[in-house]
């Protein structure tokens, strides 16, 4: 009865590790890929989430601006024209 119980000692143990190699090369899969992903997206000229709604913003200022001066150009030309 010892011999199988050492043999079933020794597989859980190399079941044991084979799953901890398997998790290491899980874990070291993840960090290529991601660092390949990084590579791509900096290669990429994307801007950032922070960059486009700095963006955004001075767009809808610069609409809101426009149409404000729309507005004081139609009272000056009234102003002339009566």
């Amino acid at each position: 009865m010892q011999t199988r119980n050492k043999i079933m000692e020794d597989i859980s143990q190399l079941m044991t590790n084979a799953m901890g190699v398997a998790q290491g090369a899980k874990q070291e899969a993840e960090t290529a890929m991601k660092s390949m992903m990084d590579r791509w997206l900096a290669d990429r000229d994307f801007v950032t989430r922070d960059e486009f709604e700095a963006v955004r913003a001075m767009a809808q200022k610069a609409r809101e601006e426009n149409e404000a001066l729309k507005a004081r150009l139609a009272a000056l030309e009234g102003k002339t024209g009566a």
